[in-house]
């Protein structure tokens, strides 16, 4: 066995505080945050710009969900959507849809109503959850009148605030609320609490709890299937990384949107199952997040590259207590050396990189919290989680020894599969020694003491006279220029070499370079098929709605 293609390694190498092998099983989610509101009743689950809920309080809201659900007829398999932000009623109403064994189906409030129509269609979803915001109601009743869709359930935004912001939302800010329409197929989210006692429990491990969509706005999305095993124990393997002890209340801020794979387990779904708090943002606002830091003192941060950079750029950040801060984690797109070093530097936080998939319920490996780190890497893998590293080209064999191979990954917390689409599942697992194994799609290399490395994805490889280019190791060359502050690199068409990278960047502030400056400075620093073309200045790159650099995005507005 070579330890350059698989992983787990031997235990003394493994830097996690809890022993990779450690057993993990237990109850599910539903039945964990019933536990835990039994032994914290009155201790904050959320705080929400000012306003405490407690789990006692958002447990009975969920019981009492799951209760009006089941008097509705909706049940096991009917699947419930979330077209919500970062609100309380969130919590209520995801861990209350499982309650009546229904599934989840989380959209993003950034959807068109087009995208959402789509996805509604797609997943069959009956009941939709949204919020009397002027950005989703009238976008979330144009789907109900163009889709298969049932009812809509709307929370009001005034109810989850504090009685001040609330009283002023209702008086001065009438602007930010929309009118929750009067008919009969939209009813607003006090009118499903029912009293009755919710079913009992009629879901297994291995049934579908939670329908997350993947990729963004463009291309099809896709529903991975994820069961309330992959959630209980995906959560459980966050938790288990944790070397901090446990004599402190425990609290993370929510400022990754709870819609994402990344949130749905790092933010909510681990944090109750250690019984923490969340220190919750209805969206990303670089100055209501540091607010947020310094009035919670939040212990733990999860985030993607682009909000530590914003967090860096604002003019509150050096003014901001970061001190109960232990530990800021990134994951969602590659971590640039140059941005760790600032953040550290500027906050005193240690910021560690991670991976994961939506179809991986959300993590599969990290750096460790303390101790050794390796930056450049996604860490080594959570416990139970089990990697190979399989040919490029020829996915049924290993890669070569010495060379980077496709990423694949077992594990309690893979996808059951793609939401009716059996053929693109088929495709997406691959079958090697008698195991299943899930395709990353993602080119990576595992170092001798278990840290893996992306190289970038195996749809992303740049043809360059027959070299295969990475675009990500260019991007990284080019993003150590003190000027460069944001960079993609894509793959243009060329007539003698088939094709050739070039690259698209932001500037700091009172950068004075242009692109040819860049272009020489970075062409002198790389190998000569990785050369680009160009590099063009921009004043923004396209992200995706977790804010992370959309490449596949550039690709379509740059070649199309």
């Amino acid at each position: 066995m070579s330890v350059n293609k698989r992983f787990p390694i031997p235990s003394a190498d493994y830097s996690h505080p809890r022993a990779w092998d450690s057993p993990l099983k237990g109850d599910l989610l539903p039945e964990i945050f019933a536990r835990r509101a039994s032994e914290k009743g009155g201790a904050p689950l959320v705080e929400f710009l000012g306003r405490e809920f407690s789990y006692g309080e958002l447990h009975n809201s969920a019981r009492r969900f799951a209760a009006a659900l089941a008097e509705k007829g909706v049940g096991k398999g009917d699947r419930v959507g979330l077209f919500l932000p970062n609100v309380p009623t969130y919590v209520a109403a995801y861990y209350g849809a499982m309650m009546a064994g229904a599934v989840v189906v989380n959209f993003s409030p950034l959807y068109s109503a087009e995208e959402l129509a789509h996805q509604v269609e797609d997943s069959g979803t009956l009941l939709l959850v949204t919020l009397d915001s002027p950005m989703l109601l009238p976008t979330a009743e144009q789907v109900l009148d163009r889709s298969s869709l049932v009812a809509l359930i709307v929370a009001r935004l005034s109810d989850e605030l504090p009685t001040t912001k609330s009283l002023a939302l209702r008086t001065l800010g009438r602007s930010q609320i929309a009118e929750i329409p009067r008919r009969s197929d939209v009813t607003v989210w006090s009118d499903w609490q029912s009293d009755e006692q919710p079913p009992e429990p009629i879901y297994r491990a291995e049934d579908l709890a939670l329908l997350q969509y993947t990729g963004g706005t463009t291309g099809t999305p896709k529903g991975a299937m994820l069961t309330h095993g992959n959630l209980a124990a995906n959560a459980r393997q966050v938790d288990a990384i944790d070397p901090f002890g446990r004599d402190h209340p425990d609290s993370v801020l929510g400022g990754l949107p709870l819609f994402h794979v990344f949130a749905n387990t790092c933010v909510l779904n681990r944090t109750v199952v250690r019984g923490g708090m969340i220190a919750m943002v209805p969206r990303f606002d670089p100055g209501q997040v540091l607010k947020t830091i310094s009035r919670t003192k939040p212990l733990a941060f999860p985030g993607v590259p682009t909000m530590f950079q914003a967090l860096l750029d604002h003019k509150d950040c050096d003014k901001t207590d970061w001190s109960s801060l232990r530990i800021c984690i990134s994951g969602g797109a590659p971590m640039p050396g140059k941005l760790r070093e600032n953040f550290e530097a500027r906050t005193g936080v240690r910021l560690v990189e991670g991976y994961g998939l939506t179809e991986s319920s959300g993590v599969v490996s990290t750096n460790p919290y303390e101790g050794k780190r390796k930056p450049g890497t996604i860490g080594q893998v959570l416990p139970n989680t089990k990697v190979l590293l399989l040919d490029k080209e020829e996915p049924t064999k290993l890669a070569p020894d010495g060379e980077p191979g496709e990423l694949v990954v077992a594990g309690p917390q893979m996808m059951k599969g793609y939401w009716n689409r059996p053929d693109t599942a088929a495709s997406a697992f691959a079958e090697h020694e008698g195991e299943t194994w899930l395709r990353t799609g993602d080119v990576a290399t595992i170092d001798g003491d278990g840290y893996l490395a992306i190289v970038d994805r195996i749809k992303d490889m740049i043809a360059v006279g027959g070299f295969k280019v990475f675009p990500s190791q260019v991007e990284e060359v080019i993003l150590q220029h003190p000027d460069v502050k944001e960079a993609l690199v894509i793959g243009k068409p060329d007539s003698y070499r088939g094709e050739c990278p070039a690259a698209y960047v932001t500037l700091m502030d009172e950068a004075e370079c242009d692109g040819e400056m860049l272009k020489a400075w970075l062409n002198d620093r790389v190998g000569k098929h990785e050369r680009v073309s160009e590099v063009v200045i921009r004043k923004k790159l396209p992200k995706t709605m977790i804010g992370k650099l959309d490449r596949k995005a550039l690709r379509a507005e740059v070649l199309n």
